[in-house]
């Protein structure tokens, strides 16, 4: 018989049953559930709800139960349709009518709710780590290249000679504002909603901060009504999930781009690629392809949230059982991506020579071919055209800006002088770029240490 039997007087049909139960997404939280019971169960007996002798006898049952749990000797049905009652069954089954006194002064609906609060904040530090862990393979790379002459682009065309490190650099800075999102998402989850009840809260004494600190979270929920229907923390992380997702998949396209023979700016390593079966040549790069594909995936499951969570009338309905598949299919897709990705990255091997002939290419030194005059007192736009002027005559006669004679430079302006050949080595071009934020080796230089700081102080707080 169900634990909401009383009511009926027919068996649930199977089909409805099946429909119904949860267990197979749910029974992930076992752990959380154990947990607020345990919090839940001790309150009681501080309260003289229920007594010590049962309280005893719920934490040694629900101990049990856990110990049986991590061991895989727990068998959890569809019969009792959710983890919640799964529980409960098993523990009252173990223990007798104590188990039966656990669910006093609490409903199901503010028992998921903090469940999920509970596991979410955890796989949101998991997260965490797993950006810092890719933020350093990134770190790693960049040291190696401060120097390393690359293209940078605008509209995939060649633009400016920047370094390898200023262009991973980039990506530090996005996963570093990933982990500040995640960390800003887990302190507004802080919230404890137990004793919340179905939605009205409850006639018995219980102290709502004692639970709340025993599970460790900043204090209870004001509004029991928002105790068991928000889920906007799930969005939040769904939504920042998935711009993590989009910095990984901008990477993945980037990566994908460098391996290929067109640019040949990287190689990645043979334990991340795949190989065709039927062209002998290929080396794929599935990994970082994988990773773009499943971003929008994750799309998905903060659309479907939000469209599930759109019409819901307060409090509790069960449209929000929809809740838990979408976020947990997140968070174990953005972490499988994490770890796989900074694998790839850590191992990737980089072909400075292949770059520097390319920004040697497609005239990125033009800007500061302009500059060059502008610094000589010719207005900027009369100087980026003449510079126009020059890269037109260039494309006609097959050369690069470095090419021409003093005399063909000349042509457009009688200040260029033999401190022009300097000014345009693409060296030159990158280093002197010193503003703040910058491309320059002393700036790419700031910019890893302010990344080794970073997580240097989030290693140091785990």
């Amino acid at each position: 018989m169900k634990l909401w039997g009383g009511r009926f007087q027919k068996e649930t049909d199977e089909l409805v049953n099946a429909f119904n139960a949860s267990i197979q997404v749910d029974s992930r939280m076992y752990r959380e559930d154990i947990q607020g019971s345990m919090a839940h169960a001790a309150m009681l007996a501080d309260r003289g709800i229920i007594s010590r002798e049962d309280n005893e006898q719920i934490q040694a049952g629900l101990q049990s139960i856990l110990e049986d749990a991590e061991a895989g000797r727990v068998a959890f049905t569809e019969d009792n349709e959710d983890i919640h009652m799964n529980v409960e069954t098993l523990l009252t089954a173990r223990i007798g009518d104590a188990g039966k006194r656990l669910h006093t002064g609490r409903s199901r609906n503010d028992q998921v709710a903090v469940d999920l609060r509970l596991n979410l904040r955890r796989e949101i530090r998991e997260i965490q780590e797993d950006v810092l862990d890719l933020m350093e393979a990134v770190l790693d790379q960049a040291r190696q290249h401060q120097e390393t002459v690359v293209p940078g682009y605008t509209h995939l065309q060649r633009a400016q000679p920047i370094s390898f490190a200023h262009h991973l650099l980039a990506y530090a800075a996005m996963l570093r504002r990933d982990y500040g999102r995640l960390a800003d998402c887990g302190e507004r989850m802080n919230l404890c909603p137990l004793g919340s009840g179905a939605l009205a809260g409850t006639t018995y004494p219980i102290d709502r901060w004692e639970t709340a600190k025993a599970l460790g979270f900043a204090a209870p929920m004001s509004n029991s009504i928002d105790g068991v229907s928000d889920r906007d923390y799930a969005l939040e992380l769904l939504s920042d999930l998935s711009i993590l997702m989009m910095h990984l998949s901008r990477f993945s396209e980037e990566v994908i781009l460098w391996c290929s023979w067109e640019f040949k700016f990287i190689e990645l390593d043979d334990a991340f690629s795949t190989g065709s079966s039927i062209m002998p040549q290929k080396k794929n790069p599935d990994v970082a392809e994988l990773v773009r594909g499943k971003t929008g995936r994750v799309y998905g499951d903060l659309i479907g949230l939000l469209t599930t969570l759109k019409g819901i009338p307060l409090a509790y309905n069960k449209d929000l059982q929809e809740d838990k598949e979408a976020v947990f299919d997140a968070v174990d897709t953005v972490k499988v991506c994490l770890r796989v990705f900074t694998g790839m990255i850590r191992t990737m091997r980089v072909l400075p020579e292949n770059m520097r002939r390319a920004a040697g290419g497609g005239f990125t030194n033009a800007t500061d071919c302009a500059d060059y005059l502008a610094k000589k007192g010719v207005p900027f736009r009369d100087a980026y055209t003449a510079v126009g002027n020059l890269v037109y005559y260039c494309v006609e006669h097959g050369k690069t800006l470095e090419q021409l004679s003093l005399e063909e430079l000349r042509q457009v302006s009688p200040l260029f002088e033999e401190d022009v050949y300097e000014a345009l080595r693409l060296e030159t071009c990158m280093n002197q770029r010193k503003s703040y934020g910058g491309t320059a080796v002393t700036e790419t230089a700031r910019q890893i240490q302010e990344v080794e700081t970073f997580l240097r102080e989030k290693r140091a707080a785990e």
